[in-house]
């Protein structure tokens, strides 16, 4: 047995244990629950039916799900979980599939963060070291739990993980190599104000140690930093002071030498790939040689629904960017695709202000389709733009999209937007926008 399941054992041996939430994650709490540990108890509640459990584990569902949980020792909370009042609040202790794996494997963990790119970059780096030989695992927010990939782990495994705000929010421990992308208006349905987003994913480095390494945007690194332990550098495609600074395919650093992304032979697009990829380089350079990186980093292919080439029909390309739900990623969308002439935008409207955004599309000369709720707001905010257009649905953007859009130049659907009570998740919008462009063909 390795470290983590002895450490697993010993947590939740003789406590009364509830797994919060039974998605992904709390299947995979509960199935590292019953093949290794002896709690008291195990129960399991969610807002939603539960079915398909042995009469031995205690099931609490309904709207009033969260009421018992200060009858157990232990709660492992899921991401997507909001809880009723904080943690401090509970007189069980509140924890997570997160939190137990970093009291156990900090040391071995590169953990990534931000509002957008943290997937491309998370992705990237793992590519980078696995394609290299390296004994590495993937989660976290990519989609792979954190305990699915615990028993298998030596003392030289490197994980990286992708990491929420969700994920974040009430962590007491930070990975020994910490990144924090950037940080834009999101989430703010949940937390209200930027300052508690911000505060949320902090926690990132905010308990790192001596000798730990944290890499940060500029725009967000802390005016005190230099007051803490571990040691900060920082990043940016803007700002030319940075100890790491992208621009025009060129890394600039420091302390090492330029490194030019072989940007003809690469697949990923735009300009804020580049920042990506100067991430992953001063990441992975800790591990692997240049000459390494740069080989891996020509066979990397981007994640769906990230500036992703869907189809060409009728001289029109047609571009997937399904993830974009802030101003700055459908901006860069324009910048980032080949001849974008039509962008479709608008989804869930959670308050997020447009104003850059609109400002921006009304003197890019494209053809701009807004959609559902947030796009009614973008069509208003523009006034009289002629290039403005308004339609309900996706269904309906793609249909004017194809009319409106000049062979020889592109299309991308970059909303700006989340997709929540339209879609189920962003992967469906995307997956929706394909099948729509395919129909184009008939």
């Amino acid at each position: 047995m390795n470290k983590f399941v002895d450490y697993i054992k010993n947590y939740t041996e003789n406590k009364s244990v509830c797994i919060l939430g039974f998605g992904r994650e709390g299947k995979s709490t509960y199935n590292i629950l019953t093949k290794y540990c002896s709690p008291s108890v195990i129960a399991v509640a969610d807002i939603n039916k539960i079915d398909g459990l042995p009469e031995s584990v205690e099931i609490i569902s309904g709207e009033n799900y969260q009421k018992s949980l200060d009858k157990f020792d232990l709660v492992f909370k899921s991401p997507g979980i909001v809880l009723e009042k904080q943690p401090s609040e509970f007189k069980c202790l509140i924890t997570s599939e997160t939190q137990v794996f970093f009291e156990v494997y900090r040391e071995q963990i590169i953990g990534i963060t931000g509002t957008k790119g943290k997937s491309t970059v998370t992705s990237l780096i793992y590519h980078i070291l696995k394609e290299n030989g390296k004994d590495c695992r993937i989660a976290g927010n990519i989609g792979i739990p954190v305990f699915d990939i615990a028993e298998n782990m030596s003392e030289k495994t490197i994980v990286v993980c992708e990491l929420s705000c969700h994920q974040l929010e009430y962590m007491t421990v930070s990975p020994s190599t910490a990144v924090f992308l950037n940080l834009f208006e999101e989430h703010l349905d949940h937390y209200g104000t930027m300052e508690r987003y911000y505060n949320a994913k902090k926690n990132i480095y905010l308990h790192q140690k001596i000798h730990d390494c944290l890499l940060i945007n500029s725009d967000i690194l802390p005016e005190n930093h230099n007051s803490f332990p571990q040691y900060i550098y920082d990043i940016s495609a803007e700002n030319p002071n940075a100890e790491i600074y992208v621009q025009n395919g060129i890394v600039k650093q420091t302390y090492h030498e330029d490194y030019t992304i072989p940007v003809d032979k690469i697949k990923l697009l735009g300009t804020h790939n580049h920042y990506n990829i100067a991430v992953a380089y001063f990441i992975t350079t800790f591990y692997v040689e240049r000459e390494e990186f740069e080989k891996a980093l020509c066979t990397f292919n981007p994640l769906a629904h990230r500036l992703e080439f869907v189809a060409e029909i009728n001289g029109v390309k047609y571009y997937d960017d399904s993830i974009s739900t802030a101003c700055a990623t459908a901006i860069e969308a324009v910048r980032s695709v080949p001849n974008a002439k039509t962008i479709l935008v608008g989804g869930m409207d959670r308050g997020i202000d447009y104003t850059t955004l609109v400002d921006f599309l009304k003197t890019s000369g494209i053809n701009v389709i807004c959609m559902e709720s947030s796009g009614k707001r973008i069509f208003d905010m523009a006034g009289n733009s002629e290039n403005f257009r308004y339609v309900p649905h996706l269904g309906d953007a793609v249909k004017l999209a194809s009319e409106i859009t000049p062979p020889g130049t592109s299309c991308v659907m970059s909303p700006a937007s989340a997709s929540y009570g339209i879609f189920k998740n962003f992967e469906e919008r995307g997956d929706v926008f394909k099948s729509l462009v395919a129909e184009l063909l008939f």
